[in-house]
């Protein structure tokens, strides 16, 4: 389907000032708390605080730099859902507290996969429950927007399409993505993923839809949709364009400013929207590093994730760009007797190759599948495991002059685990809204830029082209 003919029945987009928005959220005073599921979400803004720990004093940390939002990285994609529960239930509270002791007003985002995979509806659900336990605040609507322009990910009609070649757009389900082996689905109409995710808990007639003709037209008309909601009734939005965001952005505060609670459940560009956030440019290579000191010798590129998109660009780094290529085997690392034993080789030889010149660590791609998504999970958090200790004894042998990390997972296991970050600045994008940067406070990996790129975002050449401006730097 060509997306031309998919827009035609729908008004012309409107331009909305991102400044617009900007002043209505000062207006509120209210802070977004953002659980990420993985490091991704933050590719969409800049100059924001992340977190990797959620302790009270970490969040006041974050309270404290004064900014519109703050990220807290939750991983919970890599969990199962007990875990991801509990983990919600410990941010949420943390961060109640953290507010509190503040005197911040706070609301609270679930920022998900923009391919639909992720805990849905238990982690908005959660989120829910604490809000009332703990504050006393009933949530209306659960507001899920998983549009993300930036990287093809569109919703018209309430439909959830990518775009695909020739200008044409095909509906998500019928994606590798909704063949996930742990959050896999079978509906693009989002009311229908909703009632099928919920296990009819929400019955697709009854979420709520805010289709263009709504996004495009007054604040006023999208708050009035949402005066109808009423005990985490769902709500799903069309949007085509960042303009279309900030639209949504604005009927949203006027919600919420006629008395309605609200979640979100989203996908990485609504916060940039939501906060009145100009969309910025990607960072020179001079950027990346300002303020920092790089390290001697080569920069560390560490691939984990195994979809399509992630292959084709790993294939066309190394055909690309000098670095020494060394291939983690998960064969050997799942058998037990021999893992220990593949990990010192792939130490030694990063930390040698270091010294000179790029090196680029990858799981070898054939990817393990079990029928079980329990037992999928356990072999993933397995591999991961391996390529984290790989980074935590290369960081202690030989720093890195930067570290980039491909895939939700491996990024946020890099990051936590194998740099020990607990608190960073998001600095900004490395490519048009779709890779973000890390400038690590304190800790060992203090000074070392940290690139969180998502497995399913950007051309073939697009890991390449970031791996090209991190090793131009002067």
């Amino acid at each position: 389907m060509l997306e031309a003919d998919l827009l035609a029945p729908f008004p012309d987009e409107v331009a909305v000032p991102a400044a617009t928005v900007a002043a209505a959220v000062a207006r509120s005073g209210r802070v977004l708390v953002v659980l990420d599921d993985d490091p991704t979400g933050t590719q969409s803004v800049a100059d924001l605080p992340v977190l990797t720990r959620w302790a009270v004093e970490d969040l006041r940390w974050a309270l404290e730099q004064g900014a519109p939002a703050l990220y807290v990285l939750t991983n919970t994609r890599s969990l199962d859902p007990a875990d991801a529960e509990q983990r919600n239930r410990e941010v949420v509270t943390n961060a109640l507290d953290a507010a509190s002791a503040a005197g911040v007003d706070v609301g609270f985002v679930s920022r998900s996969d923009s391919t639909l995979r992720g805990h849905f509806p238990l982690e908005p659900t959660v989120i829910a429950d604490v809000l009332e336990r703990h504050a006393g605040r009933r949530t209306d609507a659960v507001v899920v927007v998983p549009a993300f322009p930036d990287a093809g990910r569109i919703t018209v009609g309430g439909v959830h399409y990518t775009r695909a070649a020739g200008g044409t757009v095909v509906p998500v389900a019928e994606t590798e993505f909704a063949r996930d082996a742990t959050f896999g689905f079978h509906s693009s109409a989002l009311a229908e993923y909703v009632e099928e995710k919920s296990a009819g808990r929400y019955a697709a007639a009854d979420v709520l839809v805010l289709d263009l003709a709504l996004v495009r037209g007054p604040a006023e008309a999208i708050a009035d949709v949402l005066d109808r909601a009423t005990g985490m009734t769902p709500v799903v939005v069309d949007a085509v364009t960042e303009d279309d965001l900030r639209s949504l952005a604005l009927g949203l505060a006027e919600s919420e400013r006629r008395g309605r609670s609200l979640l979100y459940r989203v996908g990485p560009p609504f916060v940039r929207a939501r906060v009145g956030q100009e969309v910025r440019a990607p960072l020179t290579a001079d950027e990346a590093f300002a303020g920092t000191s790089p390290a001697p010798g080569g920069g560390l590129v560490v691939v984990g994730s195994h979809v399509a998109q992630t292959t084709r660009q790993l294939k066309a780094l190394v055909a690309g760009h000098p670095a020494v290529v060394v291939e983690v085997g998960v064969d050997r690392l799942l058998s037990g007797a021999d893992a220990a034993a593949e990990l010192d080789r792939v130490v030694a030889a990063v930390s040698a190759a270091l010294a000179e010149q790029d090196v680029v660590v990858h799981t070898s791609r054939l990817l393990v599948r079990r029928d079980d998504p329990a037992e999928s999970l356990r072999i993933a958090r397995t591999v991961s495991g391996a390529v984290v200790e790989v980074v935590r004894r290369t960081l202690a042998a030989h720093p890195p002059r930067f570290v980039v990390a491909k895939g939700g997972i491996t990024s946020s296991d890099v990051a936590t685990s194998g740099l020990g970050i607990r608190r960073a600045v998001v600095r900004g994008p490395m490519l048009p809204g779709i890779v973000s940067l890390w400038q690590p406070v304190g800790g060992a990996a203090a000074g070392i830029p940290f690139v969180v790129f998502a497995g399913n975002v950007g051309d073939d050449r697009s890991l390449l082209d970031v791996v090209r401006v991190l090793s131009t730097a002067s």
